[in-house]
């Protein structure tokens, strides 16, 4: 059985990943996609966290609660998130940051 360091070692791992996915990168749809990877990382450390904290020898279940919340409010960020893309794309005809970064049309 994995440890609870474990868990938060691919936790942080994801979470470093999808910052230098956000960081790095200029496609919009790449950033977008690293914005949910660190999303599943936080979800990871809740349920880590979660299933490692014991009350009367059972898990807590506060933080996997959470993770459901988190994952509804990431499904409403996906259809808008991914509405502004279309948007942007159609008027501009790029999913590159560097070329929508100007005000003008």
């Amino acid at each position: 059985m994995a440890s609870l360091n474990e868990y938060l070692l691919v936790s942080g791992l994801l979470f470093a990943i999808g910052l230098a996915g956000v960081v790095l990168r200029r496609n919009i749809i790449i950033i977008f996609m690293c914005l949910e990877l660190m999303l599943s990382a936080a979800n990871l450390t809740l349920i880590a966290f979660s299933r490692f904290h014991t009350v009367n020898g059972l898990p807590d279940y506060n933080g996997q609660m959470m993770v459901f919340f988190v994952i509804a409010v990431a499904a409403a960020e996906v259809a808008v998130g991914l509405a502004i893309i279309v948007a942007l794309y159609r008027a501009r005809q790029s999913v590159q940051t560097d070329q929508l970064t100007a005000l003008k049309g």
